[in-house]
């Protein structure tokens, strides 16, 4: 991350010591976000079919407009990461984020194809302006080389999910008794409380800021829904050619596209599963919160795991890792494919699979996503750090364009559905695999 600290803004204490009074701050602030974040991920697919309170859109549409929505969310940090570093500073851009995403909830709550339209534009602003810059201000309440930095994103980091866990159970609960649009005001109101505890609380957080600062923008670099790590300034990939680090970095995109476009398959294909074909009392939007809960359970074990396998000098490279991620990621929608196949693809089935395809997903996604913004940070030549870091959200934005396969929903059998997806994740592994040795020769130390 390139955002630094304003030199003795911070109490030493606090530098040195304990987490600052800041951090909680964020953690709140970032915790209501996500929450109204995902309540519209985790119901707008079901609500712009429903033909009594939405539109009754055909589900080849609402996946289809749902996509471009994702491509449009995933690459406008970028922009808002690099108008906050040469304009607004980052608290600004996070309130005008805010701002943007209330008007967006709220205009949810409004039964109307232009207003819904509308309001998705508005989450997409809010989404650029908030994201990365609440995420660089976390980084600047710490000095430089501060041990508690990362332990600081990990608590960060559990805000995200914690939020994300919250919203599909609140919406759950809200559809069922009240409808969509009640369901998409509390969303609102989720953002509400978010910019009020940072505007409240800002004296802790001001120090983090940074205004007007000419600089190429790398606030986005943590726009994507992981713990990032700090910048690597070790040797040994210095000694590697340019050519060969930019063209390891094109692989890891690639990779990156395939991800997305099956992982995000969670909020569209995986929902409406969930709806139609799993045997219990709740609608597909309670699905959404299995994947934050398995990351909240699953994180500090898998954590502990790399540290044991550090100590005995046989933690896999981050090349390595990726590529098991792969594996986990196309395994789960293997897992999906006999979920299908024993509900003859039309029939209901135990939520167990489901569950069970997350827990495989989650680890698959713990093993790839959070080190990637960090890959490139490691990578990527010094003056071409921007250009590639804006590569990989390019790659992000795609990849989750992408996600519109799920058009072929009910065109194909479901379990045929899930083993194209999981086959193509499982290609992207094999590939990965072959290509290790070249990798970790362009990404020494990495």
């Amino acid at each position: 991350m390139s955002a630094t600290p304003i030199a003795g803004a911070m109490p030493r204490t606090h530098a040195v010591d304990k987490h600052p009074p800041g951090l909680f701050v964020l953690f709140f602030t970032e915790m209501w976000e996500r929450f109204s974040f995902y309540t519209v991920g985790g119901m707008w697919a079901l609500y712009v079919q429903d033909a009594d309170q939405g539109f009754g859109w055909a589900r080849e549409r609402a996946t289809s407009v749902w996509s471009i929505y994702l491509m449009f969310v995933y690459a406008s940090p970028l922009i808002g990461g690099i108008i906050a570093d040469w304009k607004l500073g980052y608290r600004r851009s996070v309130m005008l984020g805010g701002l943007f995403f209330m008007a967006g909830h709220a205009l949810l709550a409004v039964r109307s194809e232009p207003v819904m339209l509308a309001a998705l534009a508005c989450l997409v602003i809010g989404n650029g302006f908030f994201k990365p810059n609440v995420s660089a201000m976390v980084g600047n309440l710490y000095p430089e080389g501060s041990h508690l930095k990362d332990r600081a994103y990990n608590i960060f980091y559990m805000g995200i999910n914690v939020g994300a866990a919250l919203a599909p159970i609140v919406a759950e609960i809200m559809v069922r008794n009240f409808g969509y649009h009640p369901a998409f005001a509390v969303g609102a109101l989720g953002m509400l409380i978010s910019v009020s505890i940072l505007w409240r609380f800002k004296r802790h957080v001001e120090h983090a800021d940074r205004q007007g600062v000419k600089a190429p923008s790398q606030a986005a670099a943590v726009a994507v829904d992981a713990p990032p790590k700090g910048v690597s300034h070790q040797n040994p990939i210095d000694l590697v050619p340019d050519s060969r680090r930019i063209l390891a970095l094109i692989v890891i995109f690639i990779i990156v596209i395939v991800f997305w476009m099956v992982f995000h398959q969670n909020q569209t294909t995986l929902t409406y599963w969930a709806n139609d074909n799993t045997d219990w009392n709740v609608t597909g939007i309670i699905s959404n919160a299995i994947n934050p809960i398995w990351v909240l359970l699953l994180t500090f074990p898998l954590v502990w795991f790399w540290k044991r396998l550090d100590e005995r000098g046989m933690e896999p490279s981050t090349p390595t890792k990726m590529a098991i991620g792969m594996c986990l990621t196309g395994l789960s929608f293997f897992i999906m494919y006999f979920a299908g196949k024993a509900g003859g693809d039309v029939g209901k089935v135990s939520p167990v699979w489901l569950i069970s395809a997350y827990a495989v997903l989650t680890l698959g996604e713990l093993m790839l996503s959070p080190m990637g913004l960090s890959l490139v940070s490691k990578v990527a030549p010094i003056r071409l750090r921007g250009i590639l870091m804006g590569g990989w959200f390019l790659a992000t934005a795609i990849g989750n364009k992408l996600t519109a396969i799920g058009v072929y929903w009910d065109k194909w059998l479901h379990s045929t559905f899930f083993a194209v997806l999981g086959t193509m994740a499982l290609v992207m592994a094999v590939v990965l695999f072959l290509l290790l040795k070249p990798l970790k020769k362009a990404m020494p130390g990495v």
